[in-house]
């Protein structure tokens, strides 16, 4: 059985991409004694993601997966201690804060870095799943260069699809963008943009029915898509396929504890990482939805742990 003496630390962190990695291992260096909590697939989102060749300091292509092993072990080299759990609850009403895991486990903490992320959003197909990271990607920017001279389709209807639709015009020979109703809801200037590109094509009232592929080498071939208003399928020959349908924050933890805008994501005070409990602090994706890349959400990390140690030494 789990030993259910409550575990104080100074700096709590909850979260395990790039941004509570990085913000473990200047913790850590302070001397704080972090202890990081994570869940049973630790690495966020990068751990999803094959071949990363935008992250500063690597001259080759790296795998998502192995930086984000790199920065574990770095944080844990350091002195950061690293527990898996699911936290379930947190109560950041008074000091020390506490967060409740599902083993049971109570943490206190002095001060609390939130870095659990973002998801994105999937349509939920099977073939989608399966073709993940073979073709089928959430990330324009992270993906867009492998896909040099061939075709793409991008689904979507809000300012994300147009302005992957149109990041990936440098790239791709042509983007289709699929959108299930006969009108765009992204920003008007961003449409006129998207509607002056000779390369895109707008697939309207169509949503993606299955994504066809081969095995090997392992790559999407074509979509099947299907039209709504007369169930009709066809089939596009592409090679990629982006979907740009949004992203969900892992805030549900910290409703009506801290501010958030109306999709969730954390409110912190400008160029700052400080929530509007002072002590806790949120850095990456679970905040940033502009960015979105594993460059910022280290350099908030960073951020956080310098402003909780800052914080910490105010109130010592």
């Amino acid at each position: 059985m789990n030993n259910k003496t409550p575990k104080h630390t100074k700096v709590l962190i909850l979260g395990s991409g790039p941004a509570g990695y990085t913000a473990a291992i200047y913790a850590a260096r302070a001397m704080l004694k972090p202890i990081l909590v994570h869940g049973s697939q630790p690495g966020g989102q990068l751990t999803t993601t094959t071949d990363v060749e935008n992250y500063p300091g690597y001259s080759k292509v790296i795998q998502g997966p192995w930086l984000m092993e790199e920065m574990k072990g770095q944080a844990e080299a350091v002195g950061t201690e690293m527990i898996q759990d699911h936290i379930n609850k947190v109560d950041l009403s008074k000091q020390p804060f506490e967060a409740v895991g599902d083993s049971g486990q109570v943490y206190t903490a002095d001060s609390f870095i939130i870095s659990t992320g973002a998801q994105a959003r999937w349509l939920n197909l099977k073939s989608e799943q399966e073709f993940r990271g073979f073709g089928v990607s959430a990330c324009a920017t992270c993906d867009g260069f492998f896909f040099k001279d061939k075709e793409v389709a991008v689904v979507g209807g809000g300012n994300a699809a147009v302005e992957e639709a149109i990041f990936l015009t440098k790239f791709a020979s042509k983007v289709k963008l699929i959108h299930r109703r006969n009108e765009l809801r992204a920003e008007k200037m961003l449409q006129e943009k998207l509607k002056a590109n000779k390369k895109i094509e707008i697939i309207w009232d169509s949503v993606v029915d299955e994504v066809l592929g081969d095995n090997e080498p392992k790559g999407v071939t074509a979509i099947k898509i299907k039209n709504v208003k007369d169930n009709k399928i066809s089939e596009l020959k592409v090679h990629g396929l982006f979907i740009a349908i949004g992203h969900d924050p892992a805030t549900s933890l910290f409703k009506d504890q801290l501010k958030m805008d109306k999709e969730g994501y954390l409110i912190t005070k400008p160029d700052s990482t400080e929530t509007n409990v002072p002590g806790v602090f949120a850095a990456g994706d679970v905040k940033d939805k502009i960015f979105r890349q594993a460059v910022t959400a280290a350099g908030m990390g960073c951020m956080s742990a310098l402003e909780a140690e800052k914080y910490l030494t105010s109130k010592a």
